[in-house]
Order: structure tokens, then C-alpha cells, then sequence
């Protein structure tokens, strides 16, 4: 793969997506201590590898994103991990932003831009292929988020963008328009739609490449106090509306976040977004999550556990994957209730 242009598609690719890695020590933490882990880099460590040692993932994920810790870590034989995703074929990324700040009394902004050319440099030479920057978007009626703290992400996303690209790197744009909140569907359209026309017009000005950028986007649908269900059908209808007013021809592709859906709700509303053959990019997915949560709940760091959590971990990737390419029927859950 000799450009930019040729990595974006390959990490798109048909059948295939992203798995996002990179929760930081304090959600990583958090994620083991729900399941009764010790939160310690030992099992920070052991966590990665039970998910990227994972046999025959490569047939589903195009890409991995790390975290630094794991990123310039090794599995328990001495591996690194790097070498680990290289040997199966899958292409190596790593977050990038350093978590965010406070925007205002109630809005957040995301930290990192100082020293970001010299880092990505390193994190080029080490073998770093892509990259991720997360902007933090909260939903409250009318007021939020403020016409302010979109542009500022927008100035911020592609300001990373730009410095991704000259070093080499594709970068990953994510915008996640936060569940949490009282707002409708229609409403998770309309600031998804808002947010990604200012970061264009942010990208335009600052001269970055669209073909050598991946957009990851959250889903529309109806904040997690509202009280309302959406069907598939709905969260697709108005996800693919909100990206055809805002998301230009020339992008190669969209990955979305789970962003706190269930592993079977995403899975389903990836399969109807799927559906709808009109649309003009490469859509998958690049979930944390919705791939991972099953197995580490089985797993729970019994190593006697481990082949068998693989095992749940590859049947969710499977169904995922099949759902990218409109091929998942909502039965397949049972192949993976079998498991638990």
C-alpha cells in the first residue's frame, strides 16, 4: 500500500472492520473492574491479548486501533502486539488525542494538538498506518451543543487531519454525538448533520484530503433518557439523511461506533443501514464494545476461559461483519447465545 488513498480503502473494505482498542487506562480500568479484574497494566495487558491473539480475525478486521500502552506493548511470550496484527494482515492505528477539557460550563473539547507532528512521526516509524481523534459531542434540548464548541471541534479535527496526512497517516475523524440525554432521533440527525458540515468546511479550508480520510460517525438515534425505541429502519433512515446533506462524494468511507448500544441493537441497525444499496461509501463499523463485551464478560481473566471467550469474541465479529455487507438475519444471535 504506497498512499494515504490505498490504506483508507483497505481499512473499508468489503466484509471487513475496524475493532477500536484504545480505551484509555481509566475506561479500560473500568471495563475490568465491572467484571470483577484487577485493574493493573498486567491485565490491561492480558485483556489486549486475549481479544488481538484472537485465531482468524484477520478474516473480519481490516484494522485495530491502540492505545499507546498497548501500541509500544507485548503480548505474554514477548511478542509485540504490533507484530501480532502484522503477521495476520491487519492494519496497525493509534489514538492519538489525550482526552478532553472543559468547553464553557457544560461542553467538553478534546486535548492533544500541541506536539501532535512529532508524535504521529514516532508513531509512524514504529509502524502506525492510521490514527484516531475523538471529539466529544452532548446533546441538551435546543442550547447544546453550542454553534461554538462544533466549530472548535471542527477547527481541532482538522487541524489533526491535516498533520495525520503530511505524516503519512490516514487519519479517523470521530465526532461521537453522545446517547446520553432526553433528545429524539430527529434531533441526533440534526446536530450529526451540523457537525460533520462545519468539520468539511473546516477540512476544505485547511486543505485536507476527503479520499485519504475516514469519517467515524455515531448513529441517529433517540438519547437514552427519552424513553423511545427505534427500529432499525429508523436509525437508518435518518443516519444515511444526515450524512447525504453533509458528507461529500469524495470521502471513501464511514465507520461507526457502537456508542453504547447493545451488541445485538448495533448489529441490528448496522444491517438495516446496510440494506439501503444507494448509498455511496464504504460503510462499517469500528466498535469497542458491541465486539468485545460478550467474551470479556465470559472470560472475566480465567485464563482456562480464554480459548472459549475467543470463540464468542470471533462469533460477534462474524455477525458484524456479515451485517456491513446486508448479510445478518437477527436468528444468527442465537449462534451466539449458544456460546454463552
Amino acid at each position: 500500500m504506497n498512499t494515504l488513498q490505498d490504506i483508507t480503502a483497505a481499512l473499508v473494505a468489503p466484509g471487513k472492520g475496524i475493532l477500536a482498542a484504545d480505551e484509555s487506562t481509566k475506561s479500560a480500568n473500568k471495563r475490568l473492574a465491572a467484571v470483577g479484574i484487577a485493574e493493573t497494566s498486567e491485565m490491561r495487558r492480558v485483556y489486549r491479548e486475549v481479544f488481538l491473539t484472537t485465531p482468524q480475525i484477520e478474516k473480519h478486521l481490516s484494522g485495530v486501533i491502540l492505545y499507546e500502552e498497548t501500541f509500544n506493548d507485548h503480548i505474554r511470550s514477548g511478542v509485540p502486539f504490533i507484530d501480532i496484527l502484522n503477521q495476520k494482515g491487519i492494519l496497525v492505528g493509534i489514538k492519538v488525542d489525550q482526552g478532553v477539557m472543559p468547553f464553557g460550563a457544560k461542553e467538553l473539547i478534546t486535548d492533544g494538538l500541541v506536539g501532535l507532528p512529532e508524535r504521529l512521526k514516532v508513531f509512524k516509524e514504529k509502524g502506525a498506518h492510521f490514527a484516531k481523534w475523538r471529539a466529544v459531542i452532548t446533546i441538551e434540548g435546543d442550547e447544546l451543543p453550542t454553534s461554538e464548541n462544533i466549530h472548535e471541534h471542527a477547527v481541532s479535527l482538522a487541524t489533526y487531519a491535516k498533520n495525520c496526512q503530511e505524516a503519512g497517516i490516514v487519519p479517523i475523524l470521530e465526532p461521537e454525538v453522545l446517547l446520553q440525554g432526553g433528545h429524539t432521533r430527529a434531533r441526533a440527525g440534526e446536530v450529526i448533520t451540523e457537525v460533520l458540515q462545519e468539520i468539511f468546511v473546516e477540512i476544505a479550508a485547511q486543505g485536507v484530503d476527503p479520499e485519504a480520510l475516514i469519517i467515524k460517525s455515531s448513529m441517529a438515534i433517540s438519547g437514552s433518557d427519552s424513553g423511545c425505541k427505534d427500529t432499525p429502519e429508523e436509525v437508518a433512515e435518518d443516519t444515511l439523511s444526515a450524512f447525504h446533506n453533509s458528507i461529500p462524494e469524495e470521502v471513501t468511507g464511514i465507520v461507526f461506533l457502537s456508542g453504547g448500544q447493545t451488541a445485538a441493537c448495533v448489529t441490528a441497525n448496522l444491517q438495516a443501514i446496510a440494506e439501503r444499496k444507494e448509498v455511496m461509501w464504504q460503510l462499517t463499523f469500528s466498535f469497542a464494545r458491541a465486539l468485545q463485551g460478550e467474551a470479556l464478560v465470559y472470560w472475566a481473566g480465567d485464563d482456562e476461559k480464554i480459548a472459549h471467550a475467543q470463540d464468542i469474541f470471533l462469533k460477534r465479529l462474524e455477525l458484524v461483519a456479515l451485517a456491513r455487507d446486508g448479510r445478518y438475519r437477527s436468528e444468527m444471535e442465537e449462534e451466539l447465545q449458544a456460546l454463552l
